[in-house]
């Protein structure tokens, strides 16, 4: 190789680095502003209980795939740390839904706050060809409606999650 076929081959592998560089940083920024957009809007999560009663589901091992504001299925919520995957274990108690994530803080679902949950094919951009993922919806106290997106290992423990069926 010549000279200058080296030099343009070098100035051309730092234009491409320059580019996806900026680009890295054109997508955080994004993902920081929509965070402190939707900061006021979810406001404060609820506190985790003192003490709860016995498990009424047990504990399900799976992935938190995120949450993401209803109806937008894609629209995931960035604020409050609601915004990343990562492996949990989900458990339901009396007093509502553990979310017990690895990596970040557990997320509780208070009981009088869920107003539906059911199987879906696609949330928070997650989109699968059949239902595989239960969907929690609830509302925060500040009233705005989510869902949370948990998808299990076993997809037939989602019969013990799901209500039961009127005939």
């Amino acid at each position: 190789m010549n000279t200058g076929t080296l030099v343009a081959s070098l100035i051309m592998a730092a234009v491409v680095a320059l580019i996806i560089a900026i680009l890295i940083g054109a997508m955080l920024r994004g993902w920081r502003r929509r965070a402190e957009r939707q900061a006021e809007l979810i406001g404060t999560l609820p506190s985790l209980p003192d003490t709860v009663g016995s498990a009424t589901v047990a504990p399900t091992k799976g992935l938190y795939i995120g949450s993401t504001l209803v109806p937008n299925w894609n629209d995931r919520v960035a604020a409050s740390d609601l915004g990343f995957r990562a492996k949990a274990v989900l458990t339901r108690y009396p007093e509502g839904i553990m979310v017990q994530r690895t990596g970040a803080g557990p997320i509780w679902i208070p009981e009088d706050a869920i107003t539906a949950i059911r199987a879906e094919k696609s949330l928070a951009g997650k989109a699968l060809t059949h239902e595989g993922i239960l969907a929690i919806r609830w509302r925060l106290p500040s009233g705005v409606e989510i869902d949370t997106g948990f998808r299990a290992d076993d997809r037939r423990e989602y019969s013990r999650w799901l209500p039961e069926e009127v005939a």
